[in-house]
């Protein structure tokens, strides 16, 4: 395997060479390293449960939108894992966005946010939505007047912040707290990282595969992803279109071109279609792509189903903030 790999490498250009000598590296260290996955915490001790509360009103608060019929809940559904199960979402007057919509249940836990990684924690990232002309178009001093008209607002802001006039600010850190709760765990992965119980025959051998064949390289850590940004191609040249908001569009690196934010697969399951560019369907096609683009491997169908065992073990409980009264 390793011979296979390294003639590949050399047929490609330096830039591309040092990328995937870094990914055999990496690859290599993640055989004999320790557990390269890490359980998601339980508790929803660190969250302000009435500022979360708040958050969820204006999540689903289609009124935060210019023609009012948008919420953050239309492109990020609770029932599809937190994310659009359309190819892209739809703003106000219908307009299209202009990529996939990522899950926002466990997000907390990204190091950026959005596939290009533009925004660097939650706040950034649940403003950006509430602005976007193809999403929300709304303004902050539109917000602020739609919210401090709103007798219900009035009252849950001023006994939770203790303000007479509701902000942007407040607005974002409500929300953003909201975000925080939207954790999934309890996965029968993360019971299995806890000592709880075994995984069955077909998911332990899928973790293994997972794990042998390279997926771990890149899908690692608390939310097996979205914690590195990585060439979409790595080993096969994956189509380009810059219509897709990538690395590059940030960088103007040209080596950042098809390069995105790593997507978490916890609950991988729910979150179809796949890929920045839905360019996967189904998690079927999904695993085999990215074996042939990013693995440089024609993946087996026994392998590929394997795979599949240990990706649906990955699914969590439904967060808990979504339930309470």
């Amino acid at each position: 395997m390793f011979e296979d790999l390294i003639k590949i490498l050399y047929k490609k250009s330096t830039i591309f060479f040092m990328n995937r000598l870094i990914f055999i590296v990496l690859f290599c260290f993640s055989l004999f390293a320790a557990e390269p996955i890490a359980p998601i915490p339980v508790s929803l001790d660190s969250i302000d449960l009435p500022k979360a509360k708040l958050g969820r009103m204006l999540f689903l608060d289609p009124s935060l939108s210019s023609d009012k019929t948008v919420s953050c809940h239309d492109c990020h559904n609770f029932e599809f894992g937190g994310a659009d199960p359309r190819d892209v979402s739809i703003g106000v007057q219908g307009r299209k966005g202009g990529i996939q919509s990522p899950t926002v249940y466990n997000a907390r836990f990204n190091f950026k946010q959005f596939w290009n990684g533009r925004a660097t924690n939650l706040e950034e990232q649940a403003s950006g939505p509430l602005t976007a002309h193809v999403e929300m178009n709304m303004t902050p001093e539109k917000v602020e007047t739609e919210l401090n008209a709103n007798t219900l607002y009035q009252e849950e802001f001023k006994k939770i912040y203790g303000v007479e006039y509701i902000t942007m600010d407040n607005v974002i850190n409500a929300i953003v707290e909201f975000e925080k709760a939207l954790i999934t765990p309890n996965s029968r992965f993360d019971r299995y990282l806890r000592g709880e119980i075994r995984l069955n025959e077909e998911e332990a051998e899928g973790y293994e595969k997972f794990k042998r064949l390279g997926c771990i390289t890149c899908h690692n850590g608390i939310n097996i992803g979205s914690n590195a940004f990585q060439k979409m191609g790595l080993f096969k040249d994956y189509p380009y279109d810059e219509k897709y908001q990538d690395r590059f569009a940030i960088t103007k690196q040209e080596s950042h071109k098809n390069v995105f934010k790593v997507p978490t697969l916890r609950n991988i399951t729910l979150t179809a279609p796949y890929f920045h560019d839905t360019n996967a369907t189904t998690l079927e096609d999904a695993i085999t792509k990215m074996a042939f683009y990013n693995l440089g491997i024609t993946l087996t169908i026994k392998d590929r189903d394997l795979i599949i065992a240990f990706l649906k073990s990955l699914e969590g409980e439904r967060p808990v903030i979504l339930d309470m009264p």
